[in-house]
């Protein structure tokens, strides 16, 4: 989802004659055979359609599907949070406009002292939740919106995705109760 809605906005953005820089802090699971969609880079590099390359777009990748931490320590490297934040605003500052992709959730550690919730506040950027439709997004969205608000990010909206063509009762329901209760 996150990728699908970060690539949408880059692809928004650019249709509409903006220059857009992706950017993405991490990829891992490149030893997974690749998808339906792209890689998360690729697709996002693809989307901002400002000549990007996808290593411009993720300056560090891993093999195994696992947490950025994880895998970078199974790879004998630390991920350098000062590192990640001059790449993102190199990928910004040709174009001016950022949209950068998180790593999992808000609170997925990118090193073992270091979060992706520590990197959204030091780029400053508005965050747009992706959240699932279906049981169980009530709570895990609302925690999202807490644990983003609680650490003085802007929660410029969420997306659910993916929606439905003919949404039932309770992606409705969930929507509309997440709208409420999260102030979004």
């Amino acid at each position: 989802g996150k990728s699908i809605v970060a690539a949408a906005i880059c692809a928004a953005l650019a249709a509409r004659g903006e220059r857009v820089a992706a950017f993405k802090p991490v990829v891992t699971g490149l030893d997974d055979p690749p998808g339906e969609w792209p890689r998360d880079h690729e697709l996002l590099a693809a989307a901002a359609g400002s000549g990007q390359a996808p290593a411009d777009v993720t300056p560090a990748t891993f093999g195994p599907p696992l947490s950025p931490h994880y895998a970078a320590e199974l790879d004998g490297v630390e991920l350098d949070p000062a590192a990640l934040v001059e790449a993102a605003y190199t990928a910004a500052a040709a174009t001016g406009i950022l949209i950068c992709e998180g790593v999992g959730g808000l609170l997925v550690p990118l090193t073992p002292s270091y979060s992706v919730r520590d990197l959204a506040v030091e780029l400053g950027l508005p965050v747009v939740i992706a959240a699932r439709t279906g049981l169980g997004t009530i709570n895990h969205t609302l925690l999202t919106i807490e644990a983003a608000r609680t650490a003085g990010l802007t929660v410029a909206g969420v997306v659910m995705t993916p929606w439905p063509e003919f949404p039932e009762a309770i992606e409705r329901s969930n929507r509309r109760t997440i709208e409420q209760i999260g102030g979004v």
